[in-house]
């Protein structure tokens, strides 16, 4: 089954990642795929001791956002997204768990081509996917079995308070 965590409030990563902890204490295979980041966080040190998680990503060597790389920075992230889908997808051949984290945005921003994604959504498997972003394009919440959209109404952001470790990261 798809589903879809979207919107603008804090925490769709969490509850992807919930689901994850929860299916690979069921013993499910599972694979983590995150678009557009980079940076250490304390879930992913946590992930290092589960048994049969893997985690891929990455962007392009000293890119910092999208809107701030270089051409040639933006092709090179391109690249590694595609790869990582690619490869997330021979690891869950046989089914379990995948989490597509910020591909919603990757594919908005071009870094993630959205007929790789539809590839994906068309193979023939047995596999739960999760699919996190800001956005809904109309074509993945057709598809969509679960949808749950995070709605901000206030954030510690807006008064000046960055992210915090162990809360934000």
């Amino acid at each position: 089954m798809l589903h879809l965590y979207y919107g603008d409030g804090k925490g769709k990563t969490t509850a992807a990642l919930g689901l994850l902890l929860r299916a690979a204490g069921a013993g499910w295979s599972c694979v983590l795929v995150q678009f557009l980041k980079d940076w250490d966080s304390g879930e992913l040190r946590s992930l290092e001791h589960l048994p049969g998680v893997t985690v891929l990503r990455g962007k392009a060597s000293g890119a910092g956002f999208a809107k701030d790389m270089s051409p040639e920075q933006l092709d090179e992230t391109r690249a590694i997204h595609e790869e990582n889908l690619r490869r997330a997808s021979e690891l869950c051949r046989d089914g379990g768990l995948l989490v597509l984290d910020e591909a919603v945005d990757a594919m908005r921003l071009g870094l993630l081509g959205e007929d790789s994604v539809r590839a994906l959504l068309d193979g023939p498997r047995d596999l739960e996917l999760v699919i996190t972003g800001h956005g809904a394009p109309s074509w993945l919440a057709e598809r969509a079995d679960y949808i749950t959209e995070f709605v901000k109404r206030r954030h510690p952001y807006d008064s000046g308070v960055l992210a915090r470790r162990g809360v934000e990261w």
